[in-house]
């Protein structure tokens, strides 16, 4: 199938200055919808290109009209208040909105095209018309999505989860014992309970945008990091926490950030609270509250560089199979298999 894939975003590591989680698995998963046989043109623009001076990109299609398409695949953008919601010519506009609306007004509503929406952020309110309408597939990365909504878990390469060796990033010199990455966006109460005590006790780092940091003055707060710096912080570090908004907390739906540190043999503990954490996270690593996290850290820097240290390195990769990106391009397959698509695209069924 012709696959019209809107992102706003990056394929490389783009700029320090934005947020952008798709960053440890598009490019991948889109190289990956590739080789299984589908064509890919990128609806939205160049973002690599034209605010990184990247060239990454050069090797994809990108089309900034309306052109033909089998399905319309879009990443869910989301009304920003000063930034997407004003007029174009406005200093500071982005026009993934504006884009998105005009995507879904000619493929999906206008010519009926199938189209799956991937709602990363759980942003869609359950009463949005797209979720009753024919021909649409609501994705969540949870592992409990919203009712008649599909799971699509972000990907994570199987080669790196392969490759992962526990005694070598075992023996790796790590010495931060504790690190967050990643931005303030709605995780307040769970810095509060899970880390911030922790990091009053604890050499310690968090890197990201947090706009508001008065109420900690005892954390370490470094600003935002070059996307490229991530994977050498983890390696440095002993032991992060998974701090997630309550909405992504409720369905099971973990970032990235959990490959992102396990890769580099940085441990993550997982707040109690969070939908199915048994799932993706070994019973040693779960906490209940800051205390907790504390005595784990503890715990961890006595077995640092032992074999229990890579046995639990290697527990934690194990967990990581339910990302596996072979699974997620099977979820997507089964969808794309349910449109009969006919061209010229003139109508579709659902089977």
């Amino acid at each position: 199938m012709r696959i019209g894939y809107s992102f706003w975003g990056f394929l490389g590591p783009g700029i320090t200055d934005t947020p952008d989680g798709g960053r440890s698995h598009r490019r991948p998963f889109i190289d990956a919808i590739r080789a299984a046989g589908h064509e890919v043109v990128f609806l939205q623009r160049n973002r690599d290109l034209a605010e990184a001076g990247d060239h990454i990109a050069d090797r994809y299609a990108f089309d900034a009209g309306l052109p033909e398409i089998d399905v319309l695949f879009a990443e869910w953008r989301w009304p920003i208040p000063g930034r997407n919601t004003t007029a174009c010519d406005v200093p500071g506009h982005t026009c993934d909105l504006h884009r998105q609306a005009d995507l879904l007004d000619h493929y999906t509503y206008t010519r009926g095209t199938p189209t799956i929406v991937w709602d990363k952020d759980r942003k869609i309110p359950l009463d949005h018309p797209l979720r009753r309408r024919h021909g649409v597939v609501v994705c969540e990365a949870a592992l409990l999505p919203s009712l008649g909504s599909r799971p699509l878990l972000f990907p994570l390469d199987d080669v790196l989860l392969d490759e992962a060796d526990p005694p070598v990033l075992a023996a790796q010199s790590r010495p931060i014992p504790l690190t967050y990455i990643g931005n303030q966006y709605d995780r307040d109460q769970a810095f509060d309970h899970y880390f911030a005590p922790a990091a009053a006790r604890l050499p310690h780092q968090v890197a990201g945008k947090w706009p508001t940091i008065g109420r900690w003055p005892k954390v370490t707060f470094l600003g935002r990091v070059p996307f490229n710096e991530v994977g050498r912080m983890y390696g440095e570090s002993l032991a992060t926490v998974l701090l997630l908004p309550e909405r992504y907390a409720a369905v099971g739906q973990m970032t990235q950030r959990i490959f992102e540190a396990v890769l580099a043999g940085c441990l993550p503990l997982a707040p109690s609270n969070i939908a199915c954490v048994h799932r993706f996270m070994p019973d040693e690593l779960i906490v209940n509250d800051g205390h907790e996290v504390l005595a784990a850290v503890h715990r961890l820097l006595s077995i640092a560089g032992t074999a229990a240290h890579a046995d639990l390195i290697s527990a934690c990769l194990a967990k990581l199979d339910a990302f596996r990106l072979s699974h997620q391009l099977r979820m997507v397959e089964d969808i794309l298999a349910a449109f009969d698509v006919r061209r010229p695209h003139t109508a579709w069924r659902c089977r």
